[in-house]
Formats: C-alpha cells, structure tokens, sequence
C-alpha cells in the first residue's frame, strides 16, 4: 500500500483527488491540508510514502514545504500537482529534488502513474517545463546527475560507474532514469549529447 498525502488550497478539488485517489486500490490518503504549514507538521508525523503538494497555499508555498522535506531528509518523495508552469518555480522543485512536477490539467490517470513510478525510484517531469527549462539554458542537472553523466561519457557500465562514485548500481539507475526525463531524453548517449550541447558536460 502507498499512502499519500496531500495538500490543496482549492477543498473541491482536494476532495476530489482524495476520492478518486481511494478508488485505487494500492493507494491510500492519510490526510490531507490547505495550507502549507499544517501540511509540513502532519508530514512530519504522518511520514507518507509520497506528498502532492500544490505550489501557491497560505502560510507555507509547496515548494517551500519540499524543502523542508529535504531538508530534513524524509523518505517522504514529493510530487508538485500546480496549474503553474513558470521556470522559477520549476527550477525551485529540480533544487529541491522533487521526484515528479505535474501539471493539474494533466489527466487524473497520469497523476495515479506517476505516484507509482515515482515510488519505483523515477523521476516525472510534465514534457512542457523540460522543454521551457531547456530553451532557458539552465542546467536541470544537480551536481550529483552530473557526476554519473560524466562517467557515463565514458562508455563505463552501470557498475563501473556505481563502483567510481561509490553508489550502489540500483542508485545509479536511478539517477539515470532521472537525467532521462529532466532532459527529455531516452538514453544516455542522448543525454550526454544533450549536455555538452548546453555545455554543462
């Protein structure tokens, strides 16, 4: 069972996702809030698998709420649902490694899929904002993503890569899987393409 939490400053449509949420049988909403700041101290004590956070709510924004996840480094993965496509915001959530920035006027069916790939370990971007982040020129790519791309570059195997940065194989995918889909790419020789295009390689 994943359980969810979320936060909506919008009740209808809060209600609305918990409903259709609850249809599915793997998942499961352990609360759910309107602000920021109550959806920060339920997090914390409620410890979701993952959390949809709108972005603009009173009290705390939801990027604001996904840094302090991370900050405080809980295993809750963040999903952003906002009906904003703005760079600077985009750019906050790719910081504040967010696993999946979704846009609301995407069908309910991909939010229910990207809860579940996101808890496989992958990253989901909605195709738009990879598209506005990469004719900005700014690099999506923490320093981390970088590091394996790098190797990559090398023509190195996952292992090899894995052993070099001292990560295990499976982390290593992941972070694969998350180049993948911040640069739009399908694999790594596109991704390494990608990034010496825009000279962050």
């Amino acid at each position: 069972m994943i359980t969810l939490y979320l936060a909506e400053d919008q009740s209808m449509l809060s209600s609305a996702l918990t409903q259709l949420l609850e249809l599915e049988d793997d998942l499961h909403v352990l609360g759910s809030a309107q602000d920021g700041r109550t959806a920060w101290q339920q997090i914390q004590m409620l410890k979701p698998d993952v959390a949809i956070l709108d972005i603009e709510m009173p009290e705390m924004t939801g990027l604001e709420v996904a840094d302090q996840i991370q900050d405080s480094q809980l295993a809750t993965k963040v999903i952003i649902l906002t009906t904003f496509a703005q760079k600077a915001y985009f750019e906050h959530a790719v910081k504040a490694e967010v696993a999946g920035y979704l846009l609301k006027d995407s069908p309910s069916d991909d939010l229910i899929a990207a809860i579940r790939q996101v808890m496989a370990g992958k990253t989901l971007y909605a195709p738009a904002l990879v598209v506005n982040m990469l004719s900005a020129d700014s690099n999506p790519l923490s320093k981390r993503e970088l590091a394996v791309l790098k190797e990559a570059d090398k023509g190195e195997p996952t292992k090899e890569i894995a052993a070099a940065l001292y990560l295990s194989d499976g982390t290593v995918r992941n972070y694969l899987s998350a180049i993948f889909s911040k640069l739009g790419v399908h694999n790594r020789l596109e991704a390494v393409n990608v990034a010496k295009q825009n000279k962050w390689l």
